[in-house]
């Protein structure tokens, strides 16, 4: 047998391969255009898709097929969503083509009615989703009608068995002209024969006979085939998910908006004042009949609103005030009557008891499902429209097959590309490197797992094919290897440095603490109360949403610097044994905000090598500590959950131990006192909640104080 011999493609064969290509989209084309002009029952939109797969293989047939398609796009872009139809029929001529299915009688009676299911079948299946049925037009119409109603057939199955074999047709005379051009073309040019030889191998007889006779099975082709599809579904499924919830939150916010007018519209021609009344008289009260009718007129307005109500949110369930009839047979509830909770809302009811807005809530009962938007009109009366959605999710199956239909035509074209061109003596191991490599930086990068693994983890490949791939695995291995000890020791100095800024900080703390001749340890000992009030507040359950537990570690490392702002404040008002003046207890409250623009400049000088979280903490603390939860406080009179959750921590902490401390101007105060005075100030100077948590452990700080004062 003559051994084969793959030779260089020269530059103006690509060209020439552009040339072949083109004629097979001409003969896509040119045809369809003729049948669509004549209105023929036939599409004659596959001959050259047929005619590139038995010259060229599976690239040139899924490259014309997706180009008439794409052309036809141009003027109606439902035409685009066939493409995979095109495709696949390019794909499956190329294997036909490959196994000799097109030299005998028998086998090309089977193509074409493999290509009959293709386009037929499965075109007719994507109409169905794309469009639903009823029948369109044209000779498939006609012929689905005559089945439906002779046959007795379904509508969907009427209009598949029509479009089956009215492509049966199609393909017939698609398949006979194809033959009929390749045979012309290939017996006349042995030069064409050639170069098609050359740039697509698979066209070639003689190429596979030596495929076969040195028993060589492409495994690497294989796997590449395997990759590839992986890669694509995965990539589907990825792109098809995303646009799904882009396009759901499009279709949401639609929807949502549309509720709002109408709740909106609703609560202009309510009077809001007299809900009361129109929920004990009902239609007695003057004026509701006027009122329920403009309600009809704004839910008329809004084809696609449900059902609008009024209800007034009480323990015992929802009380009607309007209620507006629905198409379905939904009658309306009478004025009074008191509905039961939806389980739906049941989360929510604590708002709407108290006439909060809530966000729009999506439920599916034994109403359907629906969109509810709620509108506070006065206390916790309503108004609310419901949205039936339940189109929307036929909306997303067009979409979704709309999306996959398009993705998965171009990726065939592409994995078409990628088998014709790949060496496969350099994919599968670049493949098994590149991947290592991409976990190596990636976990490497965030730094969040041990070095040596990672290492492991490219070593393990154990790549020895002795030529470049493996030149370059073992320079990825000594890359990865420098690069691991450089990064360990960047991450030790720059822990270094963390350390040394914040001990220069702490230091600076303690000096300003020092000016004080009256607090003693008093930077150390809240630190610790500030941390074990976290900690409890967190053993018990509230605020789990912030406190973690680097939040508390946090809370530690900046309770410290809460009375920074001190150092502006004189001596002489600081260490003042007596009660201060008006003018010298302003003058005290400064530190407050002295000690937020200490931090902030801080924080300005060092955000490229300090934990900026660290220092937010640190200013919030320095500022708020000693704002009040009923807005008396100082700097800014903040209340309640405006303040900080870390400042309202600080305020118990700091007036706790000013409490049981002696000062220059008091003595030590007893604890039984202290904590009188802390839970007196909860509502009013203290966040409740945390003086609720330290009081279950006050006890056990105030033991170990004294440890803290060593």
């Amino acid at each position: 047998m003559k051994e084969w011999k793959y030779k260089p493609i020269k530059r103006n064969r690509f060209f020439m391969a552009a040339i072949i290509i083109f004629l097979a989209f001409l003969l896509n084309y040119i045809p369809s255009k003729i049948a669509l002009a004549l209105n023929m029952p036939v599409f004659l939109d596959s001959i050259g898709t047929l005619f590139a797969a038995m010259l060229g293989g599976n690239l040139p047939a899924v490259i014309a097929g997706f180009c008439v398609n794409a052309v036809n796009g141009i003027s109606d872009i439902a035409t685009l969503y066939y493409c995979l139809i095109s495709i696949m029929i390019g794909s499956v001529a190329a294997i036909f083509q490959r196994n000799g299915f097109f030299k005998s009688f028998g086998r090309v009676l089977f193509t074409i009615f493999v290509f009959a299911l293709l386009g037929g079948g499965f075109g007719s299946i994507l109409t169905y989703f794309l469009y639903g049925y009823d029948f369109g037009e044209g000779t498939s119409a006609t012929f689905a009608l005559w089945i439906y109603g002779h046959l007795g057939f379904s509508k969907f199955f009427s209009q598949l068995c029509s479009d089956i074999i009215i492509d049966v047709f199609d393909k017939s005379i698609t398949v006979t002209c194809s033959l009929l051009i390749y045979h012309s073309i290939s017996k006349k040019s042995k030069r064409l024969a050639k170069f098609l030889f050359l740039f697509f191998p698979d066209s070639d007889d003689e190429y596979r006979t030596a495929l076969h006779a040195n028993d060589i099975r492409r495994s690497l082709i294989k796997k590449v085939v395997v990759l590839v599809i992986a890669a694509e579904i995965l990539l589907g499924t990825l792109a098809s998910v995303t646009g799904f919830v882009l396009y759901r939150e499009v279709s949401l916010s639609k929807f949502t908006g549309m509720a709002n007018g109408v709740t909106k519209a609703a609560s202009v021609v309510i009077d809001s004042e007299r809900l009361d009344e129109f929920l004990e008289k009902g239609r007695a009260a003057e004026g509701y009949n006027e009122i329920e009718s403009n309600l009809y007129k704004i839910k008329e307005s809004f084809p696609q609103t449900m059902y609008l109500y009024v209800y007034k949110i009480e323990e015992d369930g929802c009380h009607v005030v309007f209620d507006l009839d629905s198409e379905g047979g939904v009658e309306a509830s009478q004025p009074g009557e008191v509905m039961k909770f939806d389980p739906t809302f049941v989360p929510y009811l604590p708002k709407l008891l108290k006439g909060e807005e809530i966000e729009p809530i999506i439920s599916d009962d034994q109403f359907g499902k629906l969109l509810t938007v709620y509108k506070p009109l006065k206390g916790s009366t309503y108004v609310a429209a419901d949205i039936t959605i339940s189109e929307i999710a036929a909306d997303e199956a067009k979409f979704v097959i709309k999306l996959l239909s398009m993705f998965f035509g171009l990726s065939i074209i592409i994995m078409s590309v990628v088998l014709e061109f790949v060496n496969r003596g350099i994919v599968y191991p670049v493949n098994r490197m590149a991947v290592a490599s991409i976990q190596f930086a990636y976990n490497l990068g965030r730094g969040d797992s041990d070095s040596s693994t990672l290492l492991k983890g490219i070593e393990a490949l154990k790549i020895h094919t002795f030529d470049e791939i493996e030149y370059l695995y073992n320079a990825i291995m000594k890359m990865g290897g420098d690069s691991l000890n450089y990064i360990d020791q960047l991450h030790k100095q720059t822990e270094r440095i963390m350390r040394m800024q914040e001990e220069i900080i702490l230091n600076f703390a303690e000096m300003v603490e020092a000016r004080d001749n009256s607090t003693g340890n008093h930077i150390k000992k809240t630190a610790f109360y500030v941390e074990a009030i976290a900690k409890e507040l967190l053993r018990s359950g509230k605020f789990t949403e912030i406190l973690t537990d680097a939040y508390i570690a946090k809370l530690k490392r900046s309770a410290p610097l809460h009375d920074i702002g001190k150092i502006a404040v004189p001596d002489s008002i600081l260490n003042k044994p007596g009660k201060l003046t008006e003018e010298e207890f302003a003058i005290m409250k400064s530190h407050a905000i002295e000690g937020q623009k200490i931090l902030k400049k801080i924080e300005a000088n060092a955000s490229d090598s300090m934990d900026d979280d660290y220092l937010k903490e640190s200013i919030e603390m320095a500022l708020y500590h000693h704002e009040k939860w009923n807005g008396t406080g100082y700097p800014n009179g903040l209340r309640g959950e405006d303040i900080p959750l870390s400042a309202r921590i600080m305020a118990v902490a700091d007036v706790f131990d000013a409490l049981v401390a002696e000062r220059v101007y008091k003595k030590a105060m007893p604890y039984e006192k202290a904590m009188d005075i802390i839970m007196e100030g909860a509502g009013t100077s203290f966040d409740p909640v945390i003086v609720e948590a330290f009081s279950h452990i006050a006890n056990e700080l105030y033991d170990e104080r004294t440890v803290l004062e060593q």
